[in-house]
C-alpha cells in the first residue's frame, strides 16, 4: 500500500507571543478544534510531520510532539509507512478534551472572580453577557 498524499489543513496561526501556550500545544489545540468541528472527520489523513511543520513554520519536533500527544489521547493514530489519521472516536475524544479544558479555564475564572469578591450573580451575568455577544456575532456571520 502506498503512503497517503499529504493533506493541507487550515489551523489558527501559531505564535510565539508572550502569554500564549507552547507551540506544540497550539498545534494540538488547532487540530482538536478542526477535528471537533468536523473539518477533519474520522479516517481523514493528516499531513506528515514535515509537511505540517513547513506549513506552520514550526520545527519538526514541535509537530512530532503534538502528534504523539494526540495519539496518546486516542484522537489520532499512525499506521507505519502509510500515515497519520483521525481515529474513529477522535471527534468525541477531542470534544471531551476541549470540554475539560473549558471547565478548567472557567474554574480558574470563578476562583479569580471569587478572590476579587465577586458574587455568583455577578459571575453569571458576565457569562450570560459573553454568551449573548458570542451568539450575536455568530448570527451575523
Amino acid at each position: 500500500m502506498s503512503p497517503s498524499p499529504s493533506k493541507r489543513i487550515s489551523l489558527p496561526p501559531i505564535t510565539t507571543a508572550a502569554g500564549q501556550p507552547p507551540l506544540y500545544q497550539q498545534v494540538i489545540d488547532g487540530l482538536k478544534q478542526a477535528i471537533s468541528a468536523g473539518t477533519l472527520p474520522p479516517g481523514s489523513p493528516l499531513p506528515s510531520f514535515r509537511a505540517l511543520a513547513e506549513d506552520l513554520l514550526v520545527s519538526l519536533i514541535t509537530v512530532k510532539r503534538a502528534y504523539e500527544d494526540l495519539e496518546r489521547e486516542g484522537i489520532i493514530y499512525r499506521k507505519q509507512g502509510i500515515g497519520t489519521f483521525v481515529s474513529e472516536d477522535g471527534v468525541e475524544k477531542s470534544r471531551s478534551a476541549q470540554r475539560s479544558e473549558v471547565q478548567e479555564r472557567l474554574a480558574q475564572a470563578v476562583a479569580d472572580g471569587t478572590a476579587l469578591g465577586m458574587t455568583l450573580e455577578e459571575l453569571n451575568r458576565i457569562v450570560t453577557d459573553i454568551w449573548n455577544r458570542h451568539h450575536a456575532k455568530e448570527e451575523r456571520k
